[in-house]
């Protein structure tokens, strides 16, 4: 038995390899795959046949130029089918719900912004509140929900994987917002949920997992400040799914007040809210509901900073050497490689780097300290988008059998014509 179930993780592994491959590279020969892939020539042919019969990959005729020395038939390429299979992601965040549409290719074919009231969503209204958007959604793409294989979902807040609810967020009001069983309920799709920064993280690894591997931190800072972990080339998000709760985990005991109704938490110091609740001097215990702040506060403040404002500035310094405390505790606990910053406040960075390296020295011996590389990345709201399309691709590529074409027919070229398998 286990010498079965470890050939049947091998068969899915190099399956994955494959798809992986096609979808980075575009379509290519066998030839091609199994250098790039370094799978043998049987590997690569069994693979690829199975999964032309599956109806996940196309065979098409290569469009080389032809030449009076080319002979014999044009070499046959591979391609993924684009229209096997759809998943959709959907990113929750402060009365925004993000839709996307997308195909096996990992391509976004559809996307819409649907807004709804977080200052009244709870566990009652908002499941319902979802579903009809998807619905939409998919009404409006003329996509039938039984095409739909994942939905995938990414929330700002503390978010309960095993469980699939979110258990706090500033998108809603109450709390145990439940997400994973209305959704599967509705659609009848394997549904999926994680914290945005997660997603984040996911994303890094996708795009360069040179790079972006091993052990690794990210940190964002925004609307809210979370954190995403990599350890030994894992996505960690602990027992409950609720693992790296950087901006909840505290920094002062009974120190500022955040979001969350505690007092101190790193949130606390680092977050749009506090940003402009330090530099406009209101006491440390005034709710952040009360506080404006957002995008266009965060965007006023560095304003200010930058013309040379000493409460703005004075603001960011002082939050980066809290930043730098927190990074401290990171690295003394996990020793990532690398720690990645990112989300709107990195605009101000070079206000807040001075106090962030102070933090660091005052909190972290010299050893620890010089032990990981920083990256401070521009803040892209497609990141999370993206982390949702390679966590769903990577679990499709192992699992999803497709549809098997009847015995005997052949695959179908982009152009309508037949081409043998």
């Amino acid at each position: 038995m286990t010498r079965k179930a470890d050939r049947d993780q091998i068969r899915r592994q190099n399956r994955s390899i494959v798809l992986q491959a096609l979808r980075r590279s575009g379509p290519m020969a066998r030839i091609d795959l199994g250098q790039i892939t370094r799978l043998s020539p049987a590997t690569v042919t069994a693979i690829t046949s199975d999964l032309l019969d599956q109806g996940l990959i196309l065979s098409l005729e290569s469009e080389e130029p032809k030449t009076h020395q080319a002979r014999g038939r044009p070499r046959t390429l591979l391609k993924l089918n684009p229209d096997a299979v759809f998943t959709i992601g959907v990113r929750l965040s402060v009365n925004n719900i993000d839709l996307a549409l997308v195909n096996f290719a990992g391509e976004v074919t559809r996307e819409k912004r649907t807004h709804f009231d977080s200052a009244t969503a709870d566990a009652d209204s908002f499941p319902g509140t979802l579903v009809e958007a998807i619905s939409q959604f998919l009404k409006e793409a003329d996509v039938k929900p039984a095409r739909v294989r994942e939905i995938g979902v990414a929330a700002q807040g503390v978010v309960e994987t095993e469980t699939g609810l979110v258990a706090w967020s500033p998108a809603f009001a109450g709390r145990k917002i439940p997400i994973v069983n209305p959704l599967q309920s509705a659609f009848g799709a394997e549904c999926y949920i994680s914290n945005d920064t997660n997603m984040i993280t996911e994303a890094l690894h996708w795009s360069d997992p040179n790079r972006y591997s091993g052990t690794f931190a990210v940190i964002m800072l925004d609307y809210g400040v979370g954190m995403g972990l990599y350890l030994d080339n894992h996505l960690f998000s602990g027992a409950s799914g609720t693992a790296a709760e950087f901006g909840h985990a505290n920094h002062i005991p009974g120190g500022a007040l955040c979001r969350c109704g505690k007092k101190g938490c790193l949130e606390a110091y680092l977050s749009d809210y506090a940003l402009v609740r330090a530099a406009t001097h209101q006491p440390e215990d005034t709710d952040p509901i009360t506080i404006k702040a957002g995008v266009g506060g965060l965007a006023r403040l560095i304003e200010l900073a930058g013309s040379g404002d000493e409460n703005a500035q004075k603001a960011f310094h002082e939050a980066g050497r809290v930043l730098g405390y927190g990074i401290a505790r990171v690295i003394a606990m996990i020793d990532p490689k690398r720690v990645v910053l990112t989300g709107a406040a990195m605009r101000a960075f070079s206000f807040m780097e001075k106090g962030m390296w102070e933090g660091l020295e005052e909190a972290l011996v010299a050893d620890l300290r010089n032990n990981f590389s920083l990256d401070v990345m521009p803040w892209n709201e497609d990141f999370i988008r993206s982390g949702l399309i390679a966590q769903s691709m990577e679990r499709l590529d192992k699992d999803f059998l497709g549809t098997a074409t009847p015995q005997g027919s052949r695959a179908a070229r982009t152009d309508g014509k037949e081409v043998p398998a």
